[in-house]
Protein backbone atom coordinates (compact mmCIF):
# COMPACT_ATOMS: atom_id res chain seq x y z
CA UNK A 1 0.00 0.00 0.00
CA UNK A 2 1.26 3.40 -1.63
CA UNK A 3 1.29 5.92 1.52
CA UNK A 4 0.58 9.47 0.15
CA UNK A 5 3.30 12.20 0.83
CA UNK A 6 3.04 14.79 3.11
CA UNK A 7 2.21 17.98 1.08
CA UNK A 8 4.49 20.51 1.46
CA UNK A 9 4.82 22.80 4.19
CA UNK A 10 4.13 26.34 3.53
CA UNK A 11 5.01 29.54 5.74
CA UNK A 12 1.90 31.31 7.06
CA UNK A 13 1.42 34.61 5.36
CA UNK A 14 0.78 37.29 7.53
CA UNK A 15 -2.45 39.07 6.43
CA UNK A 16 -3.14 42.60 6.77
CA UNK A 17 -6.43 43.09 8.63
CA UNK A 18 -8.42 45.55 6.74
CA UNK A 19 -10.15 46.80 10.01
CA UNK A 20 -6.71 47.67 11.39
CA UNK A 21 -5.59 49.14 8.79
CA UNK A 22 -8.66 51.78 9.16
CA UNK A 23 -7.64 51.91 13.20
CA UNK A 24 -4.14 52.90 12.37
CA UNK A 25 -5.36 55.41 9.64
CA UNK A 26 -7.85 56.84 11.89
CA UNK A 27 -4.88 57.41 14.69
CA UNK A 28 -2.29 59.06 12.17
CA UNK A 29 -5.57 61.51 11.42
CA UNK A 30 -6.05 62.18 15.41
CA UNK A 31 -2.08 62.48 15.51
CA UNK A 32 -2.50 65.21 12.86
CA UNK A 33 -5.32 67.05 14.12
CA UNK A 34 -3.39 67.29 17.65
CA UNK A 35 -0.72 68.45 15.89
CA UNK A 36 -2.75 71.21 13.90
CA UNK A 37 -4.59 72.64 16.74
CA UNK A 38 -1.29 72.36 18.93
CA UNK A 39 0.22 75.14 16.41
CA UNK A 40 -3.43 77.03 15.49
CA UNK A 41 -5.89 76.87 18.33
CA UNK A 42 -5.05 78.36 21.56
CA UNK A 43 -5.08 76.26 24.73
CA UNK A 44 -5.96 73.09 23.13
CA UNK A 45 -3.91 71.21 25.36
CA UNK A 46 -4.89 72.14 28.48
CA UNK A 47 -5.98 69.77 30.59
CA UNK A 48 -9.54 71.45 30.97
CA UNK A 49 -9.79 71.43 26.93
CA UNK A 50 -8.95 67.95 27.27
CA UNK A 51 -11.78 67.38 29.75
CA UNK A 52 -14.13 69.06 27.42
CA UNK A 53 -13.56 66.53 24.60
CA UNK A 54 -13.86 63.42 26.92
CA UNK A 55 -17.32 65.34 27.70
CA UNK A 56 -18.60 65.97 24.55
CA UNK A 57 -17.48 62.58 23.60
CA UNK A 58 -19.31 61.09 26.02
CA UNK A 59 -22.52 62.94 24.63
CA UNK A 60 -22.80 60.96 21.75
CA UNK A 61 -20.16 57.99 22.24
CA UNK A 62 -22.97 55.80 24.44
CA UNK A 63 -25.52 55.46 21.73
CA UNK A 64 -22.47 55.10 18.82
CA UNK A 65 -22.01 51.40 20.72
CA UNK A 66 -25.33 50.51 19.96
CA UNK A 67 -25.51 52.16 16.47
CA UNK A 68 -22.02 50.09 15.46
CA UNK A 69 -24.16 46.56 15.85
CA UNK A 70 -26.75 47.72 14.03
CA UNK A 71 -24.84 48.88 11.44
CA UNK A 72 -23.20 46.04 11.28
CA UNK A 73 -25.84 44.28 11.04
CA UNK A 74 -27.19 46.16 7.80
CA UNK A 75 -29.77 48.27 9.24
CA UNK A 76 -29.69 51.67 10.34
CA UNK A 77 -30.62 54.36 12.75
CA UNK A 78 -31.36 57.85 12.83
CA UNK A 79 -33.84 58.11 16.08
CA UNK A 80 -31.03 58.82 18.32
CA UNK A 81 -31.60 62.09 18.93
CA UNK A 82 -35.20 62.88 18.94
CA UNK A 83 -34.96 59.79 21.48
CA UNK A 84 -32.30 61.31 23.62
CA UNK A 85 -34.56 64.52 23.90
CA UNK A 86 -37.74 62.43 24.62
CA UNK A 87 -36.54 60.45 26.72
CA UNK A 88 -34.46 63.29 28.70
CA UNK A 89 -38.02 65.03 29.68
CA UNK A 90 -39.37 61.60 30.35
CA UNK A 91 -36.46 61.39 33.10
CA UNK A 92 -37.31 65.00 34.17
CA UNK A 93 -41.05 64.32 34.58
CA UNK A 94 -40.23 61.28 36.73
CA UNK A 95 -37.88 63.21 39.09
CA UNK A 96 -40.38 65.54 39.57
CA UNK A 97 -43.29 63.40 40.90
CA UNK A 98 -43.57 62.86 44.73
CA UNK A 99 -42.83 59.93 46.09
CA UNK A 100 -41.06 58.52 43.03
CA UNK A 101 -37.61 56.91 44.05
CA UNK A 102 -34.35 57.71 41.71
CA UNK A 103 -34.06 54.58 41.49
CA UNK A 104 -37.23 54.01 40.26
CA UNK A 105 -36.97 57.19 37.64
CA UNK A 106 -33.90 55.50 36.33
CA UNK A 107 -35.02 52.32 35.66
CA UNK A 108 -38.44 53.67 33.92
CA UNK A 109 -36.33 55.73 31.76
CA UNK A 110 -34.09 52.49 30.83
CA UNK A 111 -37.23 50.38 29.78
CA UNK A 112 -38.99 53.42 28.12
CA UNK A 113 -35.77 53.46 26.13
CA UNK A 114 -35.98 49.96 25.48
CA UNK A 115 -39.61 50.02 24.18
CA UNK A 116 -39.19 52.57 21.98
CA UNK A 117 -35.96 51.19 20.60
CA UNK A 118 -37.51 48.05 19.82
CA UNK A 119 -40.39 49.37 18.00
CA UNK A 120 -38.43 49.95 14.28
CA UNK A 121 -37.19 46.56 15.30
CA UNK A 122 -40.29 44.92 15.50
CA UNK A 123 -40.91 46.52 12.32
CA UNK A 124 -37.99 45.43 10.23
CA UNK A 125 -38.36 41.80 11.25
CA UNK A 126 -42.04 40.97 11.46
CA UNK A 127 -43.31 43.47 8.93
CA UNK A 128 -39.58 43.89 7.23
CA UNK A 129 -40.26 47.89 7.07
CA UNK A 130 -36.61 49.08 6.06
CA UNK A 131 -34.90 49.96 9.47
CA UNK A 132 -34.87 53.71 7.82
CA UNK A 133 -38.01 54.21 7.73
CA UNK A 134 -39.01 52.98 10.98
CA UNK A 135 -36.51 54.93 12.79
CA UNK A 136 -37.36 57.74 10.75
CA UNK A 137 -41.03 57.85 11.75
CA UNK A 138 -39.93 57.46 15.38
CA UNK A 139 -37.38 60.21 14.70
CA UNK A 140 -40.48 62.95 13.90
CA UNK A 141 -42.82 61.54 16.51
CA UNK A 142 -40.26 61.77 19.63
CA UNK A 143 -39.32 64.90 18.40
CA UNK A 144 -42.69 66.31 18.06
CA UNK A 145 -43.17 64.60 21.29
CA UNK A 146 -40.51 66.13 23.71
CA UNK A 147 -41.23 69.59 22.19
CA UNK A 148 -45.14 69.40 22.58
CA UNK A 149 -44.73 68.08 26.43
CA UNK A 150 -42.52 71.04 27.12
CA UNK A 151 -43.92 73.37 25.18
CA UNK A 152 -40.11 73.93 24.36
CA UNK A 153 -38.98 75.00 27.42
CA UNK A 154 -36.50 72.89 29.63
CA UNK A 155 -38.14 70.77 32.77
CA UNK A 156 -36.08 71.56 35.84
CA UNK A 157 -34.94 68.97 38.07
CA UNK A 158 -34.95 69.24 41.69
CA UNK A 159 -31.43 69.26 43.59
CA UNK A 160 -30.12 66.13 44.22
CA UNK A 161 -26.70 65.08 45.03
CA UNK A 162 -26.40 62.22 43.41
CA UNK A 163 -27.04 63.77 40.02
CA UNK A 164 -24.73 66.47 40.69
CA UNK A 165 -21.73 63.85 41.03
CA UNK A 166 -23.24 61.96 38.07
CA UNK A 167 -23.22 65.32 35.74
CA UNK A 168 -19.27 65.95 36.93
CA UNK A 169 -15.67 64.56 37.67
CA UNK A 170 -14.20 61.94 38.94
CA UNK A 171 -10.22 62.56 39.31
CA UNK A 172 -10.39 64.94 37.04
CA UNK A 173 -12.50 62.93 34.15
CA UNK A 174 -16.34 63.20 33.81
CA UNK A 175 -18.73 60.43 34.73
CA UNK A 176 -20.02 60.62 31.35
CA UNK A 177 -16.84 59.70 29.98
CA UNK A 178 -16.19 56.76 32.60
CA UNK A 179 -19.68 55.18 31.51
CA UNK A 180 -18.93 55.37 27.75
CA UNK A 181 -15.42 53.13 28.09
CA UNK A 182 -16.93 51.08 30.95
CA UNK A 183 -19.48 50.60 28.05
CA UNK A 184 -16.92 50.34 25.37
CA UNK A 185 -15.32 47.69 26.96
CA UNK A 186 -18.59 45.41 27.63
CA UNK A 187 -19.62 46.34 23.56
CA UNK A 188 -15.94 44.71 22.99
CA UNK A 189 -16.79 41.58 24.77
CA UNK A 190 -19.92 41.01 23.31
CA UNK A 191 -18.91 42.08 20.02
CA UNK A 192 -15.59 39.98 19.45
CA UNK A 193 -16.60 37.15 21.76
CA UNK A 194 -20.26 35.83 22.04
CA UNK A 195 -22.06 34.18 20.09
CA UNK A 196 -24.44 36.96 19.82
CA UNK A 197 -21.97 39.46 18.32
CA UNK A 198 -20.70 37.13 15.36
CA UNK A 199 -24.20 36.87 14.71
CA UNK A 200 -24.63 40.06 13.94
CA UNK A 201 -21.51 39.77 11.52
CA UNK A 202 -23.42 36.93 9.15
CA UNK A 203 -26.14 38.93 9.36
CA UNK A 204 -24.80 41.98 8.03
CA UNK A 205 -22.62 39.82 5.51
CA UNK A 206 -25.71 37.49 4.21
CA UNK A 207 -29.36 37.45 6.11
CA UNK A 208 -30.76 34.79 4.50
CA UNK A 209 -27.72 32.32 4.60
CA UNK A 210 -27.49 33.34 8.78
CA UNK A 211 -31.31 32.39 8.58
CA UNK A 212 -30.60 29.16 7.04
CA UNK A 213 -27.53 28.18 9.49
CA UNK A 214 -30.22 28.54 12.55
CA UNK A 215 -29.60 32.22 13.46
CA UNK A 216 -32.61 34.19 14.75
CA UNK A 217 -32.35 37.01 12.61
CA UNK A 218 -35.55 38.53 13.66
CA UNK A 219 -35.08 38.28 17.39
CA UNK A 220 -31.70 39.69 16.48
CA UNK A 221 -32.79 42.27 14.58
CA UNK A 222 -35.12 43.64 17.60
CA UNK A 223 -32.39 43.36 20.48
CA UNK A 224 -30.48 45.56 18.09
CA UNK A 225 -32.81 48.04 18.25
CA UNK A 226 -33.93 47.66 22.00
CA UNK A 227 -30.01 47.73 23.01
CA UNK A 228 -29.79 50.98 21.03
CA UNK A 229 -33.01 52.47 23.07
CA UNK A 230 -31.62 51.59 26.63
CA UNK A 231 -27.77 53.19 25.23
CA UNK A 232 -30.14 56.49 24.55
CA UNK A 233 -31.56 56.02 28.01
CA UNK A 234 -28.52 56.49 29.34
CA UNK A 235 -27.34 59.03 27.32
CA UNK A 236 -30.00 61.03 28.17
CA UNK A 237 -29.95 60.93 31.96
CA UNK A 238 -26.21 61.59 32.02
CA UNK A 239 -27.10 64.50 29.91
CA UNK A 240 -30.09 65.87 32.14
CA UNK A 241 -27.91 64.92 35.30
CA UNK A 242 -25.00 67.68 33.44
CA UNK A 243 -27.36 70.23 32.49
CA UNK A 244 -29.69 69.80 34.92
CA UNK A 245 -32.78 69.98 32.73
CA UNK A 246 -34.78 67.53 30.90
CA UNK A 247 -34.24 69.42 27.17
CA UNK A 248 -36.43 68.76 24.82
CA UNK A 249 -34.01 70.69 22.18
CA UNK A 250 -31.19 67.83 22.13
CA UNK A 251 -33.50 66.82 19.10
CA UNK A 252 -32.62 69.40 17.11
CA UNK A 253 -29.12 69.09 17.62
CA UNK A 254 -27.80 66.84 15.24
CA UNK A 255 -26.77 64.46 17.58
CA UNK A 256 -27.59 61.06 15.58
CA UNK A 257 -25.65 62.66 12.32
CA UNK A 258 -22.71 62.79 15.22
CA UNK A 259 -23.34 59.16 15.76
CA UNK A 260 -23.66 58.03 12.56
CA UNK A 261 -20.16 60.01 11.50
CA UNK A 262 -18.36 58.32 13.74
CA UNK A 263 -19.35 55.05 12.90
CA UNK A 264 -19.01 55.61 9.77
CA UNK A 265 -15.53 57.38 10.06
CA UNK A 266 -14.68 54.38 12.18
CA UNK A 267 -14.77 51.91 9.25
CA UNK A 268 -17.80 50.54 9.69
CA UNK A 269 -19.49 49.46 6.45
CA UNK A 270 -23.04 50.98 5.66
CA UNK A 271 -23.63 47.97 3.14
CA UNK A 272 -23.04 45.65 7.27
CA UNK A 273 -21.03 42.34 7.89
CA UNK A 274 -18.05 44.56 8.57
CA UNK A 275 -16.78 47.18 11.43
CA UNK A 276 -15.38 47.37 14.90
CA UNK A 277 -16.15 48.89 18.20
CA UNK A 278 -12.80 50.06 18.72
CA UNK A 279 -12.67 52.10 15.00
CA UNK A 280 -16.44 53.50 16.42
CA UNK A 281 -14.13 54.76 19.40
CA UNK A 282 -11.37 56.39 17.21
CA UNK A 283 -14.50 58.23 15.11
CA UNK A 284 -15.79 59.69 17.98
CA UNK A 285 -12.70 61.15 19.10
CA UNK A 286 -12.16 62.13 15.46
CA UNK A 287 -15.42 64.39 15.25
CA UNK A 288 -15.12 65.61 19.00
CA UNK A 289 -11.78 67.14 18.28
CA UNK A 290 -12.47 68.33 15.08
CA UNK A 291 -15.55 70.23 17.11
CA UNK A 292 -13.24 71.41 19.84
CA UNK A 293 -10.55 72.26 17.61
CA UNK A 294 -12.56 74.43 15.16
CA UNK A 295 -14.30 76.43 17.93
CA UNK A 296 -10.88 77.33 19.75
CA UNK A 297 -9.58 78.13 16.35
CA UNK A 298 -12.33 81.06 15.73
CA UNK A 299 -13.90 79.41 12.66
CA UNK A 300 -17.04 81.19 11.72
CA UNK A 301 -19.81 79.03 13.06
CA UNK A 302 -21.31 78.64 9.64
CA UNK A 303 -18.33 77.57 8.10
CA UNK A 304 -17.94 74.90 10.93
CA UNK A 305 -20.07 72.74 9.41
CA UNK A 306 -18.30 72.86 6.34
CA UNK A 307 -14.86 72.07 7.44
CA UNK A 308 -15.96 69.20 9.36
CA UNK A 309 -17.49 67.68 6.37
CA UNK A 310 -14.33 68.01 4.45
CA UNK A 311 -11.98 66.68 7.60
CA UNK A 312 -14.27 63.67 7.80
CA UNK A 313 -14.62 63.11 4.17
CA UNK A 314 -11.25 63.00 3.75
CA UNK A 315 -10.48 60.34 7.25
CA UNK A 316 -13.06 58.05 5.72
CA UNK A 317 -10.37 58.35 2.12
CA UNK A 318 -7.46 57.76 4.35
CA UNK A 319 -8.76 54.44 5.92
CA UNK A 320 -10.57 53.22 1.84
CA UNK A 321 -7.04 54.09 0.76
CA UNK A 322 -5.24 52.13 3.60
CA UNK A 323 -7.93 49.29 2.94
CA UNK A 324 -6.68 49.21 -0.53
CA UNK A 325 -3.33 48.88 0.31
CA UNK A 326 -3.85 45.95 2.81
CA UNK A 327 -5.92 43.90 0.17
CA UNK A 328 -2.70 44.98 -2.53
CA UNK A 329 -0.53 43.50 0.10
CA UNK A 330 -2.51 40.40 0.88
CA UNK A 331 -3.18 39.21 -2.77
CA UNK A 332 0.98 39.58 -2.95
CA UNK A 333 1.33 37.43 -0.23
CA UNK A 334 -1.14 35.34 -1.08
Amino acid sequence: MVQATPSTQRKPQRRLDFQRMNEIGLLVVIALLYLTFYFYANNFLTFRNQVSILRDAAAFGIAAWGATLIIIAGEIDISVGPMVAFLSVCFAFLLKTEDMPMAMAFILTAVFGCALGAIPGILRAWYDVPSFIGTLGLWSALGGMALYLTDSVPVTIPPNDFLDWLGGELFGIPISAIVMFILFGIFVFISRKTAFGRSIFAIGGNASAAHLSGIKVKNIRVALFAIAGVLAAITAILLTARNGVGDASVSRSGLEFSVISAVVVGGTALSGGRGSILGTLLGIFVISLIGNGLVLMGINSYLQPVVSGVIIVAAVLLNILASRYGARRNIKGA
